[in-house]
């Protein structure tokens, strides 16, 4: 059964998706829905074949689509539930249906968002469906178990709404429209602002009267001769009126009416009345603004379009913004910049000026005027207008020309340098790094880093170390417009370090080597050996030690002192341990009974021993222990466990440093408890 029903579906998206077509019609795609009003049926006669867009939805047993869409959208202006009946005109017909909620979002987020989702019905069934106290469930999906009527949406105060309906009558569905009603439900979705004027001014010595009104109203409600509305007193004849808005929506909230000629300047009035029509205006509910409803508005002159400001400024402007106080011809404007010149503390020639003249539009309230090079000097400026290469100034949309002469001052900040001048006064413990910098060009913050760390916002300060070496100094300086930023690397090589290399241990006879490892700019060594033997050379003769005689070892204290040209200094010392004998040896017998006299097993005197191996066998042939650090000791043990009493097997082997000759020895051990 399953796949006979999938079959079906591939059947039916195959035949859709084969007459699915660009949706052109006004109301066919979300950005062009039908404003609708709670209190109105909307009538659909025919619905033209395009659509296939997918549908986000919680359905997953199909693929849902906009065929053959019409959308609605309306505003919640009272909460609560929505009900409504789409009747299809030939009820064999199947039509379905989504809500969105499109707050704040492009229409088109339909096709892309599913959280925008708050209702749907996609049952396969044929006749009446929508929202309704029958319905049981927000989401009835595609097929004919569905019912074809879903429970009333929640609708959120303020919120806007998309409504799809589509066409999906299998096979061969017909253009026949349909019936949309708003029914039941405690939600409102009719504005209760009811229509009227808002406000009118002229334009062009009265040439057009542009009306503004207080809601959108309905496009078709227009009548394109003007006749809703009456001028008074009567120096012209109103003989058009057109909505721009109308050219790609339903609604309007504004008109522009054209007389038949300048208006005398004065006072006048504009009065609603019936049109051609037979209706004055009427908002998406068709509730008309009434007959008699009067306005009033002033002609002035026509005038020429002064100029009102130039857009603030940042750092180098290269391109300046002008603004004008009504907008200006595009055709007017020169693109080569002729219009205008620039004086100043720099004399900079303009190379080209653009209004903001892209798309539909023919007139622009700012020009864009672009400069060979960028404003670097500070100083007061100013743009004068002047008659461009194309025999005029600029031209407002009244055909008025702004007269040549006409000029706008404005200030440009000079352009900021952060180089910086530094002193360092070093010293043994702490080192000074004095900061300058020259300010001017109108700087007023200064911003200093050290290592990347917030050190001052001084202009001059100075900075202290106790750790010497490199220092990362960035500085910042701005003068509230143009910003500029220099880092140096400055060290601090005053440091000293003492070190050097030695020999922990002598053996009789042997000479001990010592070797300068200090860091810094150092001056002076001063060595004591501890031997009676001192040096100021920074690579001292070697020295020896008097081996002991009494004990087995005795300790030299060796110390190295070294300075700077600063008078510092630092002190390194070290310990030597002179031995009586550097023999290696074995003992033949040992008594780990803790008594912490021969408790051990261990090569003696291995100072010169290197790559040592030492291995001890039971009478087995076991290895019971292995060490390469002669200074660890067998205690009789193997895993913790004493091992008896016995000989054991030792084998020694090493290579004497002092030779490079390989040694291997082998001997027995008495282990006695």
């Amino acid at each position: 059964m399953m796949k006979r029903i999938s079959i079906f579906l591939l059947i039916v998206l195959s035949f859709y998706n084969s007459r699915a077509q660009v949706c052109t019609n006004l109301g066919q795609n979300p950005s062009t829905a039908f404003p609708v009003c709670g209190v109105d049926t909307f009538t659909q006669s025919t619905v033209p074949y395009c659509g296939g867009k997918t549908i986000p939805s919680p359905c997953t047993n199909a693929t849902l689509t906009d065929q053959n869409p019409f959308w609605y959208k309306f505003t919640c202006y009272q909460a609560g539930t929505l009900g409504f009946e789409i009747i299809p005109n030939d009820l064999a017909d199947d039509y379905d249906w989504q809500i969105f909620d499109i707050t704040g979002l492009d229409p088109n987020s339909v096709f892309t968002n599913g959280t925008l989702f708050v209702a749907c019905n996609w049952s396969g069934r044929p006749g009446i469906t929508g929202a309704s106290a029958q319905g049981t469930t927000l989401v009835n999906c595609a097929g004919d178990a569905y019912p074809t009527f879903s429970s009333m949406p929640t609708l959120k105060k303020d919120h806007e709404y998309l409504l799809l309906v589509s066409h999906f009558t299998t096979f061969s569905p017909s253009q026949n429209g349909y019936k949309l009603a708003f029914k039941g439900g405690t939600a409102s979705i009719t504005d209760p602002k009811l229509p009227a004027l808002q406000s009118v001014l002229s334009g062009c010595g009265g040439l057009t009267i542009g009306v503004k009104l207080n809601k959108k109203m309905k496009c078709s409600s227009l009548a394109a001769n003007g006749s809703d509305f009456q001028l008074s007193p009567a120096n012209g004849t109103i003989v058009s009126a057109k909505a721009a808005s109308c050219n790609t929506g339903f609604d309007m909230d504004s008109v522009v009416l054209t007389i038949s000629g300048p208006l005398t300047p004065g006072n006048y009035s504009i009065t609603m009345k019936n049109g051609s029509d037979g209706n004055t205006l009427l908002d998406n509910c068709d509730r008309p603004i009434n007959v008699g409803e009067k306005i009033d508005f002033v002609v002035y002159p026509v005038a020429p379009t002064p100029i009102d400001s130039i857009k603030p400024i940042g750092c180098a402007p290269k391109v300046l913004t002008l603004v004008m106080k009504q907008p200006i011809l595009c055709s007017s404007i020169a693109a080569n910049g002729s219009d205008f010149i620039l004086t100043g503390p720099e004399t900079i020639p303009v190379v080209s000026a653009t209004g903001n003249c892209s798309g539909t539009n023919t007139a622009s309230t700012t020009i864009q005027i672009t400069l060979s090079k960028a404003i670097e000097v500070g100083g007061t400026y100013t743009l004068t207008l002047q008659t461009g290469s194309d025999g005029n100034t600029i031209l407002n949309d009244c055909a008025q020309q702004t007269p040549a002469g006409s000029a706008i001052a404005f200030l440009a900040k000079d352009t900021v340098n952060a180089d910086f001048n530094y002193v360092t006064a070093l010293g043994c413990i702490t080192d000074t790094i004095h900061l300058s910098h020259p300010g001017g060009n109108g700087i007023t913050s200064w911003t200093w880093f050290s290592n990347n760390t917030l050190s001052s916002t001084l202009q001059n300060p100075s900075l202290y170390y106790t750790e010497f070496g490199n220092k990362s100094i960035q500085l910042i300086v701005s003068n509230g417009v143009c910003v500029d930023t220099v880092i140096k690397v400055i060290n601090l090589d005053n440091g000293i370090n003492a070190a050097f290399k030695y020999p922990e241990v002598v053996c009789p006879r042997d000479e001990a080597v010592f070797v300068d490892q200090s860091t810094g700019k150092i001056t002076t060594w001063n060595w004591d050996f501890g031997n009676g033997n001192t040096s100021i050379l920074q690579n001292p003769p070697a020295q020896t030690y008097t081996a002991p005689t009494a004990t087995k070892e005795i300790f030299y204290k060796a110390r190295l002192i070294i300075g700077n040209s600063l008078n510092c200094f630092d002190t390194s010392i070290v310990s030597i341990k002179a031995v009586n004998t550097c023999i290696i040896a074995v003992p033949n017998a040992f008594t780990p009974n803790n008594d912490s006299k021969n408790d051990f097993l261990y090569p003696l005197n291995a100072y010169k021993a290197d790559n040592l191996v030492f291995k001890i066998f039971n009478r087995y042939g076991q290895l019971i222990y292995e060490t390469k650090d002669w200074t660890k000791k067998w205690d009789g043990t193997l895993k913790g466990n004493a091992q008896p009493t016995g000989t054991y097997v030792w084998t020694l082997q090493y290579v004497d440093r002092d030779t490079g000759a390989p040694v291997f020895k082998k001997g027995t051990t008495v282990l006695i408890r």
